[in-house]
């Protein structure tokens, strides 16, 4: 295994892969961009969580080998299904391979106002459902 460090996907441009497995911050957040620094880095996406999955979903497919495939976890907050449509648009074969329910962390916790005034959430939710998209490119 290579470690590359670098703004997402610059430093493996040209390469391709079997399998990529990103695990992108996906969190919605009250700034409109990505914080520059901190440990807010690792979850906080924008306002609806995409900043990060949009620049996935675009540039991962050119990416991949005929047969390579994507695995990518997400927050039903930030939009599974744009996901799902933006990986088919690009041609890649995309499904929810798997669910799971997990009880609000700190940060959620911290912003479950802020969620519920934008209507991500209800009043009383204290838990997140988290997907896996399985995308794969034709052979």
């Amino acid at each position: 295994m290579r470690v590359r460090r670098g703004d997402l996907l610059t430093p493996v441009a040209g390469w391709s892969f079997d399998l990529v497995l990103p695990n992108p911050p996906y969190v919605p957040a009250p700034a409109a961009a990505c914080p520059r620094r901190g440990p807010a880095r690792a979850w906080d996406a924008g306002r609806d969580g995409r900043l990060v999955l949009d620049r996935i979903s675009q540039d991962v497919p050119a990416l991949l080998k005929p047969g390579g495939t994507l695995l990518l976890v997400q927050s039903e907050l930030s939009c599974p299904e744009e996901s799902l449509r933006r990986l088919r648009t690009s041609g890649l074969h995309a499904d929810t391979v798997e669910h799971r329910s997990v009880a609000f962390g700190p940060v959620l916790r911290s912003r479950s106002d802020w969620l519920h005034d934008r209507g991500l959430i209800e009043d009383d939710t204290e838990r997140e459902e988290l997907v896996v998209i399985r995308a794969v490119r034709p052979e």
